[in-house]
């Protein structure tokens, strides 16, 4: 069991005046098997009205909007989480044969069985998931074999792609970030016919994090491959998903987990900014 504490502090300085701003947040967790949220808070300046839905993906969104003048845009987001997630369950692993079907029963696990523009893999990587579904005996083993033998064909290095980038791009660096071995490990699993979603939150930097000691952090991503029950695996850092990680958000990719989007009225370009610290507490 571990207990955190996250705060998200982000926004935008605008070079020019901003008159309206309507947005949209993905940055509080809620409650998932083995997480409990205790508390969790989202302020805003200038002040803004906001309302809390939950999304298609069922993730908890923040709509909020401003309606005056203003040069600067910031928002953080603070929660306590407890995580417990213990050992990955290994039960229930449907074999080859019973997998089609149940990957079909359903239109969201339909949806997370197609490919994106952002995860359609390139030839290389679909013969990587072809060569897993082919020599490993359960859906499962081939999942984690395909994400781990992706995660040793990328570099894990910062800059080298953008937002936008998609994995076919990354691929063809073999450099990028935790959202470029997501979107490779997504193309390449459902290309073996597993279906799989986007994952983000947020992981804690330290294997052994130490009670009361604040850690700089970053927002995370991993996946969640189906195989009969959902199973969460980090590729970047080669790993289940464990008492480190917090969640926030599940998609098909990237675009239906932004952490802040939003349509602005006003002139001038704009500067992001984003700080992020975790702390064990218990």
């Amino acid at each position: 069991m571990m207990r955190l504490k996250l705060r998200h502090e982000s926004g935008f300085h605008y070079k020019g005046v901003i008159h309206t701003s309507y947005n949209e947040a993905r940055l509080l967790p809620g409650d998932h098997a083995g997480q409990t949220v205790l508390s969790s808070r989202l302020s805003i300046r200038p002040r803004a009205g906001q309302y809390g839905y939950i999304d298609y993906f069922n993730t908890p969104v923040t709509h909020f909007e401003i309606l005056t003048s203003h040069t600067e845009l910031w928002v953080e987001a603070t929660a306590l989480v407890e995580n417990d997630r213990g050992e990955p369950r290994q039960a229930e692993i449907a074999p080859w044969s019973e997998l089609p079907e149940l990957a079909g029963s359903t239109a969201k696990l339909v949806e997370y069985g197609q490919q994106t523009r952002r995860t359609r893999p390139p030839a290389e990587v679909a013969d990587l998931a072809a060569a897993a579904r082919r020599e490993e005996p359960d859906p499962a083993a081939a999942a984690v074999r395909i994400c781990r033998e992706i995660r040793d064909h990328v570099e894990y290095v910062k800059g080298v792609t953008g937002v936008n980038s998609t994995a076919e791009e990354a691929w063809g660096q073999h450099r990028g970030v935790c959202q470029d071995i997501t979107h490779i490990a997504l193309g390449a699993l459902r290309a073996a016919g597993i279906p799989a979603r986007y994952v983000s939150g947020y992981l804690h930097p330290d294997a052994e994090p130490a009670v009361g000691v604040t850690a700089a952090g970053e927002m995370h991503a991993w996946i969640e491959f189906f195989t009969g029950h959902w199973l969460g695996f980090d590729p970047t850092n080669r790993s289940y998903i464990g008492d480190r990680h917090i969640l926030v958000a599940r998609g098909r990719d990237y675009d239906d987990i932004a952490p802040i989007r939003g349509v602005v009225n006003g002139e001038g370009e704009s500067e992001m900014f984003v700080k992020v610290e975790l702390t064990r507490v218990a």
